[in-house]
């Protein structure tokens, strides 16, 4: 022991020498600290110029897509979440889109920022944008400041905004099937009834007066010998005699069917648009081996009908003046299994029929119908919805959405209209906000793009040399604040999500 202690005090260095050293690696070790952070900070500006940048939506053009500044709300009447505009507080009064109640101004509790995003700076240096893609670009009116919207005419198209529908020379241009799923808006859901309690006082967004009989009524009710039996959120048909049952909705709401969202002020609701591109879903659940179930939805006068009989076949049937004729074969899908809960969802959507019930699906192209009239008919009072059922049925989570409605010549477009298609050239592209109602955007800009040295842009078109990317992914929405006097930084999960473009697979 003492020639192991006498060893190590012969090699202990001296106290001066213990300090050098040690303030050698110090020295040493913030260099090279400073040399990763200089190597981070320039890693970190080349990320963020060529390849991703996050942005903050600053308005409500693309909501319910992306939202600018806003307040997130729950109906006190029927308690739906939903969203306004912070202009809405200011200027206006909330409202439900689902009861069409009034909401009171202490409702709508602290503001929330803009959604933040990611953006995909340099994609289209090596892809072409997509139809349908949301887009970051510099406005051509403006080209100090940055706009995001949805990408709907590529170089060299004609685009017209017909009926709320996209038409690219001349055709239908249908949207994705996460693009649309994006874009539904609800109408009427069943999980989402008004309370009993609530105030009744107030008039809704339709300035209908909110009565038992008014707005909160159960909308769908059973036309003349119909028995089903509507009882808190199930719908059910205990007749096995075969014969057909039959609900209607019937809102006392007028403006149910109107293209209005309730992201924006009330008072701009009024006059729009009739939408007929609807989708209706429920869970339904056969009670036998025989029978059917299925809903059915208007256009144009027409009412296209889909229903799965649970002898195992999907079929899709026009009603034209009382006469009812089969649109294509019927699907073969097997028996449906009693006593078990199927997803059924029927949509008439950009010209299409779509029928869906569990994994399975049927569609139909209605563009190449004879007697589909998209330019001489027009939609001017709410279109029938029904469901039906013949034989023992259950349904549950009965919800009616909406489309979205590009307003051409019904929000006075400047452009892209029936009456005036709109052209583009090489390198020319035509943007729309989801939020038709209130987006500024390639329908309207009223004066010709600027660019440098006096180079000037045709009016309504971004050139390619002002697009800056693709939005990708929202990463930062509506975050909680852990004490009521610190700023929100408590992540929402629920609100992160992809931001889906074109090239997805058909609806």
């Amino acid at each position: 022991m003492v020639i192991t202690l006498h060893k190590m005090e012969e090699t202990r260095p001296q106290p001066y020498e213990s300090l050098a050293h040690r303030h050698q690696h110090t020295v040493e070790g913030v260099v090279t600290l400073l040399d990763w952070l200089l190597v981070a900070f320039i890693l970190a500006l080349l990320f963020q110029g060529f390849a991703m940048q996050a942005f903050q939506i600053p308005t409500g053009s693309m909501a319910e897509t992306l939202r600018g500044a806003h307040y997130h709300l729950r109906c006190l009447r029927c308690g739906h979440a939903f969203d306004v505009g912070s202009d809405l507080m200011e200027f206006g009064r909330p409202w439900c889109g689902n009861c069409d109640y009034y909401q009171p101004p202490y409702a709508a509790g602290d503001l929330k920022n803009g959604d933040r995003i990611f953006v995909l700076k340099s994609i289209y240096q090596f892809y072409e944008p997509k139809r349908w893609d949301v887009v970051v670009f510099k406005n051509p009116t403006n080209p100090r400041d940055n706009y995001i919207k949805r990408l709907i005419g590529l170089p060299n198209e004609t685009v017209q905004l017909i009926r709320g529908d996209v038409f690219i020379d001349g055709k239908i241009a249908r949207k994705p099937a996460n693009v649309q799923n994006e874009l539904w808006i609800p109408i009427f859901l069943r999980d989402y009834q008004p309370l009993a309690a609530a105030d009744l006082s107030n008039n809704s967004a339709g300035q209908e007066q909110n009565t038992p009989d008014g707005p909160s009524a159960m909308p769908f009710q059973n036309e003349q010998d119909s028995g089903w039996e509507l009882k808190d959120a199930v719908f059910s048909l205990h007749d096995a005699s075969g014969r057909r049952h039959t609900l209607s909705y019937v809102s006392a709401n007028p403006h149910d069917f109107q293209a209005m969202c309730s992201y924006n002020d009330s008072s701009d609701n009024f006059g729009k648009p009739v939408v007929s591109d609807l989708m209706i879903n429920f869970f339904a659940r056969p009670g036998g081996t025989e029978g059917y179930i299925g809903a059915s939805l208007e256009k144009y006068g027409v009412l296209y009908s889909a229903r799965v009989e649970f002898g195992g076949s999907l079929v899709l049937t026009r009603t034209v003046n009382g006469v009812t004729t089969d649109l294509r074969l019927p699907m073969l899908i097997g028996r449906a299994e009693q006593g078990r809960f199927e997803k059924f969802e029927f949509a008439c959507v950009d010209q299409l029929l779509v029928l869906r019930w569990g994994q399975k699906r049927l569609a139909y192209d209605l563009s190449g119908d004879a007697g589909f009239a998209r330019q001489e008919s027009s939609d001017e009072k709410p279109p029938r919805v029904q469901i039906f059922a013949a034989g023992p049925a259950q349904i549950r989570h009965v919800g009616l959405f909406r489309d979205i409605f590009y307003m051409g010549k019904e929000g006075y477009s400047l452009r892209a209209t029936d009456e005036t298609p709109f052209t583009l050239k090489d390198d020319q592209f035509f943007v729309c906000g989801d939020n038709s109602n209130n987006s500024l955007d390639g329908r309207l800009w009223p004066t010709k793009g600027i660019g440098n040295n006096g180079q000037t842009y045709d009016e309504g078109v971004v050139p390619r040399d002002y697009m800056m990317g693709k939005a990708v992914m929202v990463y930062w929405s509506q975050a909680f604040r852990p004490l009521p006097n610190f700023p929100p930084m408590i992540p929402n999960w629920g609100t992160i999500k992809v931001i889906y473009g074109g090239g997805e697979r058909e609806y």
